[in-house]
């Protein structure tokens, strides 16, 4: 499986901006935080100590999901006497010793900020996560104070690729989901803002857009360094 995202940016018309951007959004885990390829290790090792089997395609096929939706889905694929439970709860345990290592930030997130922060952009995040993990994670790599929201799993009722998460923070920052741009890494979560009427642009890191994903006619690029380029040409600068 190839998962390497493509070197440079793919825009369709219907990613033709009208006026500049007013906020940004961020997806925390796999766009801001190398966190995806750990927790992809958790599930492997878990379900090895447990004598189960998990494939790597079925793996990556959590990455971007709630939390809430991963009982039905390995259910799904492996039968209702799968012990899904043992497996999550095993999972969970090894990721929460593993975050308690320093937690790998992504190439081009501090300076990506930075300008944003130059610019008058205000910041939030548009997490699954839930706000214990989530708080942790960003206090951890020494970057919560950067964001002016944060919105996180456990407290929207409908979850990615549901557009909710998106409209809150949009909500919360006070502007229109059409005046943000938002960065995100998961095919849920460009679904998730494209639906809330963001503008998008996803930096795939595990997991390639799917033809569903590139369907949308969102801008891909291949890291946050390159997403600065683009959002300056947002922003006309």
């Amino acid at each position: 499986m190839n998962l390497n995202p493509p070197h440079h940016a793919t825009v369709s018309a219907s990613s033709t901006i009208a006026s500049a951007p007013r906020a940004a959004i961020f997806d925390m885990d796999g766009l801001m935080l190398d966190t995806e390829r750990i927790a992809l290790g958790c599930w492997h090792a878990a379900a090895r100590e447990l004598g189960l089997p998990l494939s790597e395609e079925d793996a990556l096929g959590m990455v971007g999901m709630h939390s809430s939706k991963a009982p039905a889905y390995l259910a799904g694929l492996y039968g209702p006497d799968f012990p899904v439970r043992a497996l999550i709860d095993a999972t969970h345990q090894r990721y929460l010793a593993a975050m308690e290592e320093p937690i790998p930030l992504k190439a081009g997130l501090l300076e990506l900020l930075d300008w944003l922060a130059a610019e008058g952009l205000p910041c939030g995040v548009a997490t699954s996560t839930r706000r214990r993990i989530a708080e942790h994670h960003l206090a951890q790599t020494g970057i919560l104070q950067r964001f002016a929201q944060t919105v996180c799993g456990d407290e929207i009722e409908h979850p990615k690729p549901a557009p909710d998460i998106y409209l809150k923070a949009a909500g919360l920052l006070g502007v229109a989901p059409g005046e943000c741009v938002v960065f995100e890494d998961s095919n849920f979560g460009v679904q998730a803002a494209h639906t809330a009427g963001c503008r998008v642009i996803m930096v795939p890191d595990v997991r390639p857009p799917q033809p569903e994903t590139l369907a949308l006619g969102m801008p891909v690029v291949a890291s946050l360094v390159e997403a600065q380029a683009l959002t300056r040409q947002w922003c006309g600068r």
